[in-house]
C-alpha cells in the first residue's frame, strides 16, 4: 500500500475519472466507425466492445480491459488502469523518486487500433500519471501506415496527425512539439531493422513543468487530439479497396510492430514487472502478422 502524502492520492483519483472517461469515449467512437463502414468491403455485423474489470493481484487498484473484434477494425484494445502499490527493489532502481520510498501510485490509459483494411493506418496512445516522492505525466500517440505509399511524413494522414498533436503542445508550450516529436522519432525505432515503427507522433516521459494543473491539462488534450484526429483518418481511408498484395505488406508490417513491442516497449516490461494484467498487456499485438 503506498504511504504517500493524500495530496498525492487525490491526484491519482483525478487522472484516473479522466482516463476512466476517455475510455468510454474512445470506445463510443469507435464503435461509430464500425456501424459507418461500407459493407461491400466489410460484410458481417458491426463489432461491440467487451469491458472487463481486472483487480491487481499486487497492492490495490485494477482497471477496466477494453476488447474489440469487428469488421472494420480487425483488432482494438481501450485498457485504463491505476494502483496504489509498491515497487520492487529492481524497479524502484530506475524510478526517480523511488529510492526515498519505493511506494507509489499510478493511473493509465491505453489503447491500440488494428483496422482491418491496409489502406487504415494502425494507431497507438496511451497518458499516465505515476508518483513517487515526485509527480509525473507521460505519454503520447503514433500513427503506424501499413503501406510504403503512405509511409512519408509529407502524407496526408502524417500531416493531419501531427497538426492536431501540435494543437495539444503548442496551447502550452511552443517547445514541446519539437521535443516531444524527436523523442517519438527516437523512442519508436527498430534498430535491428535501423526503420522507424511508422510515422511519429509525439512521446513524453517524466514531463513535469512544477505545475500539476497545467500538465495534467497538457495531457487530456493529448486525448483530445487523438480522439477528434484519428476518426477523421479513417474515414478519409476506410472507403479505399485494397488488393492481395497490400493485405500481405500490412501483415508484414505488423510483424514489425510485434518486434517493437516484445523487444523495446518500456509500457510492456513495466506493466509485467509491475503485477499489471497480462491479457492487457499483450492486447496490443496484431491479430494476424506475417514476416517474409
Amino acid at each position: 500500500m503506498s504511504t504517500l502524502p493524500p495530496e498525492v492520492e487525490a491526484r491519482r483519483v483525478r487522472a484516473k475519472q479522466w482516463f476512466e472517461s476517455l475510455q468510454l469515449r474512445v470506445v463510443a467512437a469507435l464503435e461509430r466507425l464500425e456501424d459507418e463502414a461500407p459493407q461491400d468491403l466489410y460484410p458481417g455485423p458491426s463489432g461491440r466492445f467487451d469491458l472487463r474489470p481486472w483487480t491487481r493481484e499486487t497492492g490495490t487498484g485494477g482497471g477496466v480491459g477494453g476488447h474489440f473484434k469487428g469488421r472494420l477494425i480487425e483488432k482494438a484494445a481501450v485498457h485504463t488502469s491505476s494502483a496504489a502499490s509498491r515497487f520492487s527493489p529492481e524497479m524502484a532502481a530506475q524510478m526517480p523518486g523511488a529510492d526515498k520510498d519505493p511506494s507509489y501510485v499510478s493511473a493509465s490509459i491505453s489503447l491500440i487500433v488494428h483496422p482491418r483494411s491496409p489502406r487504415v493506418p494502425t494507431v497507438h496512445m496511451n497518458t499516465r500519471f505515476l508518483s513517487t516522492a515526485e509527480s509525473w505525466f507521460g505519454g503520447g500517440a503514433d500513427l503506424t501506415p501499413m503501406l510504403d505509399e503512405q509511409r512519408s511524413q509529407q502524407a496526408d494522414d502524417a500531416v493531419l496527425f501531427h497538426a492536431a498533436l501540435q494543437g495539444a503542445c503548442d496551447r502550452y508550450d511552443p517547445d514541446w512539439y519539437g521535443r516531444y516529436r524527436a523523442w517519438c522519432d527516437e523512442y519508436f525505432f527498430l534498430p535491428h531493422r535501423q526503420e522507424p515503427r511508422g510515422v511519429g507522433g509525439i512521446f513524453y516521459d517524466r514531463h513535469d513543468s512544477g505545475d500539476f494543473e497545467k500538465d495534467f491539462a497538457f495531457t487530456r488534450d493529448v486525448g483530445e487530439a487523438f480522439l477528434d484526429v484519428y476518426p477523421r483518418i479513417v474515414r478519409h481511408r476506410m472507403d479505399e479497396p485494397w488488393t492481395e498484395a497490400d493485405r500481405q505488406e500490412q501483415l508484414v508490417r505488423r510483424g514489425r510492430y510485434v518486434e517493437f513491442n516484445l523487444l523495446y516497449d518500456r509500457g510492456t516490461m513495466f506493466g509485467l514487472k509491475t503485477g499489471g494484467n497480462v491479457e492487457s498487456i499483450l492486447s496490443s499485438m496484431p491479430p494476424l502478422t506475417a514476416w517474409p
